[in-house]
């Protein structure tokens, strides 16, 4: 049986922090490979900031995870449909491919929140729970959300968030300390949060 991870996020930009949390799940949950799931409509944002599009976001993880073959890029949220809800994705992808384990990969605020994801009872019901865990404090997750089983993921103090990344961007500053490489070169090139719509070419 495969272990497979799922790591969804809106990835807007994917940042060092994500890569290093696909990294450090790897070898602490025993997991075969990382699926990348990039969100297709968060129905969570729904009523604030207008996401890039998922173009643009799909393009920055495949360049973010080219470099190790245990990550792999999902395009299920992207081409369904409607707003993406993570019972949706798990549903489809046991019935598309049964006979693994499914591990879902959140930080501690995704997990400090999972009590206001759409059916989560259900979710947690056919998953494997692992959070990050970073250093420093973290908002504590609704009672019932805490009593399931979950795993930790250590990992090291990655202050980085893609609101500040795409601040950064506006004003013109330097990402590389935030950002892979070739998601810095691709986020100059395709001028993305500067202010501007973001330029829909590949």
């Amino acid at each position: 049986m495969s272990r497979i991870g799922l790591f969804g996020g809106t990835f807007d930009p994917v940042h060092r922090a994500h890569v290093a949390l696909a990294h450090a799940a790897l070898d602490a949950l025993a997991l075969d490979t990382v699926r990348w799931v990039p969100t297709g409509q968060p129905w969570q944002k729904q009523g604030g900031r207008v996401v890039s599009p998922a173009a643009h976001r799909l393009a920055m993880v495949q360049a973010a995870i080219a470099h190790e073959p245990r990550f792999v890029l999902s395009r299920i949220e992207l081409d369904r449909p409607g707003p993406s809800f993570t019972l949706d994705t798990v549903r489809a992808l046991q019935a598309a491919e049964p006979g693994h384990a499914w591990v879902l990969l959140i930080g501690q605020d995704q997990y400090a929140n999972l009590h206001t994801w759409a059916h989560w009872r259900e979710l947690l019901a056919l998953v494997e729970l692992a959070v990050a865990n970073r250093p420093g404090p973290a908002r504590a997750p609704h009672p019932e959300v805490q009593a399931h089983p979950h795993r930790m993921v250590p990992l090291p103090m990655l202050d980085i968030s893609s609101t500040q990344i795409r601040a950064a961007a506006a004003l013109g500053h330097d990402l590389s300390p935030m950002v892979p490489p070739e998601v810095a070169r691709y986020i100059a090139r395709h001028r993305l949060y500067a202010g501007d719509e973001p330029d829909t070419r590949s």
